[in-house]
């Protein structure tokens, strides 16, 4: 049993020193675990640390392509180096790398084929009251959506085997932790969730520079992704609001003609012949939004089939080509002994 702990990383010298000396060397279930570290177009030493601190595996992308196109990038990755479960935490050691034997523990049990790791944003000292409410705001959208009961759908710090991995297509350019879970329940991948612990606040995120940007990108992310797989629930509800409106403003025009005074308002006639347009609108837009639904989950499978037979082929991703040498066998470039695999850099 291979397990492959993936990281993605953009100008992360300073912490994955850290991140990687927390990570479990050996783990009961396991053969051999090997480290993957996802440069996401970094400008510091991100890449020359990680091989200092005896990395096993590197992709390199050539420029920043964002935390959704990273996390895809190391999976695929994961999955042509032969992996049997992948284990995906973040550089800034947020995650407490010592619980990752639990996360992987209902994949070895053959209880779960994907694990979320729960933390509890409740009980998070830096969490300010807003980002709590936006954090459950979000899980209950994705527990909606994708028929699933995960408490903490934000998490970055997941255990995925094979079969998952397999299955999952990132499209999304912003991240991936909402957008997987859905796909997952929707393709009735076994989901579980399992409590862990995070460490201290390390440096402020960077996907949320402010408050307002994290209210305002959750914010249309919640709602791309919930139009996305419930359409037809989005814009009819929206055209039925709608119509309601129309239909108010009608009988308001109604009215106002049986008294006789219809001449007065002939603009709230227009007015909700405006509002019934709209409303036959969005009624359409669900349709077409159920139907491209219906033809995404085709894609989907597609793909994964497309997916296995370049793993039975043989075939590297396109674009990528190995760049490290072997490391000695059973020692790491920093020193320590230990299991590792070969150290390749892949390089986009």
């Amino acid at each position: 049993m291979k397990l492959i702990i993936q990281i993605p990383c953009k100008d992360e010298e300073e912490h994955l020193p850290a991140t990687l000396a927390d990570l479990p060397r050996s783990i009961p279930g396991i053969d051999v675990i090997e480290t993957l570290v996802i440069d996401d177009g970094s400008t510091d030493r991100t890449i020359e640390v990680a091989r200092e601190h005896g990395v096993d595996h590197i992709v390199k992308l050539t420029n920043n392509k964002g935390l959704a196109a990273g996390f895809q990038a190391g999976l695929d990755a994961c999955l042509k180096l032969g992996a049997d479960v992948v284990v995906n935490t973040d550089a800034d050691n947020q995650y407490f790398g010592g619980d990752i034997p639990k996360l992987v523990a209902p994949i070895l049990a053959g209880s779960a084929d994907m694990v979320i790791g729960d933390r509890d944003v409740a009980s998070i000292a830096h969490f300010s009251p807003l980002k709590v409410s936006l954090q459950k705001l979000g899980s209950w959208v994705v527990r909606q959506a994708s028929s699933t009961r995960v408490p903490d759908t934000t998490s970055g710090f997941r255990a995925y085997n094979r079969e998952a991995a397999l299955q999952l297509v990132v499209v999304s350019k912003f991240t991936y932790t909402l957008e997987t879970i859905i796909q997952a329940g929707r393709q009735l991948v076994a989901i579980d969730d399992v409590k862990i612990r995070t460490n201290p606040k390390t440096r402020e995120s960077r996907l949320f520079p402010s408050m307002g940007a994290y209210v305002r990108r959750n914010s249309i992310s919640i709602f791309r992704i919930y139009a996305q797989y419930e359409p037809l629930r989005v814009f009819w509800t929206a055209g039925t609001i709608v119509g309601v409106l129309a239909l108010a403003v009608w009988a308001r025009f109604l009215v106002s003609w049986i008294q006789g005074e219809g001449a007065g308002h002939v603009q709230s006639l227009i007015l909700g012949s405006v509002l019934f347009t709209a409303t036959m609108l969005l009624f359409a837009l669900g349709v077409i939004g159920d139907l491209l639904a219906a033809q995404r989950t085709l894609s989907q499978r597609t793909f994964e089939r497309v997916r296995r037979i370049e793993l039975q082929l043989g075939i590297p991703p396109s674009h990528y080509e190995p760049g490290a040498p072997k490391a000695p066998a059973g020692e790491r470039p920093d020193g320590d002994s230990g299991e590792t695999g070969e150290r390749k850099a892949i390089e986009v």
